[in-house]
C-alpha cells in the first residue's frame, strides 16, 4: 500500500486496523497480511489500489498559513496538496511542519522512502533557521544541545548554532527578521518541537523555517512554489535512506576500455619507453 502511494506506511497501518482495507472481497484488520496487486483485488476504502508504475517526487517551499497535515479535515484553509500542480495525482507530505512555520515540504507518493525519512530510528538530521528576540545565552544553548524536557519526553541531543547569515539560495518571504537567527538540526520530529524547545529556555521561536530533509535543501524554490525533484535530488535521496546503492552506478561507471587488453601499440610503446631510462650514476 506505502509502494502505490496510498500514504506512508504508517498511515497504511492505520488504515488497516481500521478495517478500511479488503483484500479479494475480505476485510484484512491484521497487520503482516500479505497480498500482491497484480494478483490481488485490493480494495482501500472501496477503491481499487494500483501499484504506482514510477514514484513522483515534488519539493514545495511551503508559506506560513498553509497546513501540511493533510489528514483531517482543513475546512476552507489550503494545504500543501492545494499548491501542488494538478497533473502531479496523489501525493502527500512527509512529515509535518506546523502552520505557522515555513520553508521546505516534500511531496510523494513513495510511502517505504516516506517511513525511511520520518522513522525516529532512522535518525536522518532535518535542518531549521530559527528566528528568536535576543541571543542564547551558552547555558541556554547547552540545554538545547543536550535535551530539554517537554511533557512528551525529553527531546534527543541536537546541533544548535548561532548564525549570523542565512543560505545564499534561500529566498526569504516577507516577515519577522530583526533578532538572532539559530541553525537547529534534528534527528526526531516530535510536535512543535523546536517551538517547545525554545520557549523552554526562555527563547520564544518567532520564526521557523525548514531548510534540508536528508541531502534535500530547498535551494532557491521560491515561496508557495512546487517542482519536481531533479533525477540527482531523488539518487541522492533514495541512496540516504538505503534504497538504492552506489554499486550499480559504480559498476555503469567502469569503461569497458578498462578491462580491454593494452593495444599493440601501447605493448610495443612501453618496452621502449623502459630502455630510454638510463641508470643514474651512483655518486
Amino acid at each position: 500500500m506505502a509502494a502505490a502511494g496510498v500514504g506512508s506506511r504508517r498511515k497504511c497501518e492505520e488504515l488497516i486496523t481500521a478495517g478500511r482495507v479488503q483484500i479479494n472481497g475480505k476485510v484484512v484488520d491484521t497487520l503482516g497480511a500479505k497480498a500482491d496487486p497484480v494478483r490481488d483485488r485490493i480494495l482501500v476504502d472501496g477503491k481499487l489500489l494500483k501499484a504506482a508504475a514510477e514514484h513522483r517526487y515534488f519539493k514545495l517551499h511551503k508559506p506560513r498559513g498553509v497546513l501540511s497535515d493533510v489528514g483531517g479535515d482543513a475546512g476552507d484553509r489550503r494545504t500543501v496538496l492545494d499548491l501542488a500542480p494538478e497533473e502531479a495525482g496523489r501525493l502527500f507530505p512527509v512529515g509535518r511542519l506546523d502552520l505557522h512555520s515555513e520553508g521546505l515540504v516534500l511531496l510523494t507518493d513513495d510511502g517505504e522512502l516516506a517511513h525511511r525519512l520520518t522513522h525516529p530510528r532512522f535518525e536522518h538530521p532535518k535542518v531549521y533557521y530559527v528566528l528568536v528576540e535576543t541571543q542564547p545565552t551558552m547555558s541556554a544553548l547547552l540545554t538545547l544541545r543536550q535535551g530539554v524536557d517537554l511533557p512528551e519526553g525529553r527531546t534527543a541531543p541536537a546541533e544548535v548554532e548561532i548564525v549570523h547569515e542565512l543560505p545564499a539560495a534561500l529566498k526569504l518571504s516577507k516577515g519577522p527578521a530583526e533578532g538572532v537567527w539559530l541553525r537547529i538540526v534534528l534527528r526526531e520530529g516530535k510536535k512543535r518541537q523546536i517551538r517547545q524547545m525554545t520557549a523552554a529556555v526562555g527563547y520564544p521561536t518567532l520564526r521557523l523555517l525548514r531548510w534540508s530533509i536528508g541531502p534535500l535543501t530547498l535551494g532557491d524554490v521560491a515561496l508557495g512554489q512546487c517542482i519536481p525533484l531533479t533525477p540527482a535530488e531523488v539518487r541522492a535521496l533514495r541512496r540516504a535512506v538505503g534504497l538504492e546503492t552506489d554499486d550499480r552506478r559504480a559498476r555503469s561507471a567502469k569503461s569497458p576500455a578498462s578491462t580491454r587488453a593494452p593495444s599493440a601499440a601501447r605493448r610495443s610503446a612501453a618496452p621502449a619507453r623502459r630502455a630510454s631510462r638510463q641508470p643514474r650514476s651512483s655518486r
